[in-house]
């Protein structure tokens, strides 16, 4: 285990460093420049390139900018004077996490739940029913989703606010809307799995022994057919936490998702990159906590050096 831990360190080391790299010159090969758009005489332009270093080489901006990054420093926005990339994601990453982590948590629960009883009920209208509500959510865009919750219960129902929030509860919506499409891809993953589960010669003799089938299910099923569904959640747990902008625009959340699709319009480099950096670390980080919670729900995983 400690091996692996050491060999994954590693190994995420080099994958930011990549992405640290790749996102700073790609940004920089774009067409136009962050203040293209503002007309500003060019003595004026030319101080803003000076005080945020764009008149200096590309390889030396690219030295300042690692120095900086070995401080935690993200740098200063380009296009919102006076605030650093610290503070933007400071602000805006805590509405991102609150609906994006009960998101994760709704659709793990839902998907984990229905894929089990789709599994069981494969052969009956139940399970039928079910998987006729999943392809439905795997087909229907988020966009779709969230614009008919809206309808029914914000415009009929009055029971939530069109948008924005002032009371937990308010995030009903958009978490229902962004746990939609998730929950439906755990369920087929938790239902496929099941199914080849429950065939098993393992759990054939448990039920044999005369194991109830709850037993058997939650017991010797259902542990086995995880590890599939926690693959899937390293990488859907980044995705949620840093935000969904089609969502956060329905509902005019200001989370990060928001600031990331208006920084690459603005050519924002500093801020781009940050937020870019910042995903990359949830996304390693999650996707390493669900290996390691896959290890240790199947001692029978062994990583080995050439893998």
């Amino acid at each position: 285990m400690l091996a692996y831990v050491l060999k994954r360190a590693g190994f995420n080391l080099g994958v930011m460093a990549v992405v640290v790299t790749l996102t700073f010159f790609l940004m920089r090969l774009l067409p136009g420049d962050p203040f293209m758009s503002q007309r500003v005489n060019p003595e004026i332009k030319a101080n803003l390139y000076s005080k945020y270093h764009l008149d200096q080489p590309v390889s030396r901006q690219y030295a300042e900018y690692l120095s900086a990054l070995s401080r935690f420093d993200l740098g200063e926005s380009l296009k919102y004077p006076g605030r650093t990339v610290n503070q933007i994601i400071a602000e805006s990453f805590p509405v991102s996490a609150a609906v994006g982590s009960l998101a994760l948590v709704l659709s793990v629960v839902l998907g984990v739940a229905m894929g089990v009883l789709s599994a069981v009920w494969h052969s009956r209208w139940p399970g039928r029913l079910i998987l006729a509500l999943t392809t439905l959510g795997l087909s229907i865009p988020n966009f779709a989703v969230g614009a008919g919750l809206i309808y029914i219960f914000a415009l009929k129902l009055k029971m939530f606010p069109v948008a924005m929030y002032e009371r937990p509860l308010d995030l009903m919506l958009p978490v229902l809307t962004l746990s939609a499409w998730p929950a439906a891809v755990i369920t087929r993953l938790i239902r496929t799995e099941m199914i080849e589960v429950l065939n098993k010669d393992y759990i054939i003799a448990a039920r044999v022994r005369g194991l109830g089938s709850a037993s058997v299910i939650l017991r010797h099923a259902l542990p086995n057919a995880l590890p599939a569904a926690i693959h899937y959640t390293g990488p859907l747990a980044a995705a949620l936490l840093t935000g969904s902008f089609i969502v956060e625009k329905i509902f005019a959340l200001p989370g990060l998702g928001q600031y990331y699709i208006t920084s690459i319009g603005n050519r924002d480099y500093n801020l781009v990159a940050g937020i870019t950096i910042f995903y990359t670390f949830i996304l390693l980080v999650s996707t390493f906590l669900a290996d390691i919670l896959t290890f240790l729900m199947n001692p029978q995983c062994r990583y080995r050096n050439e893998s």
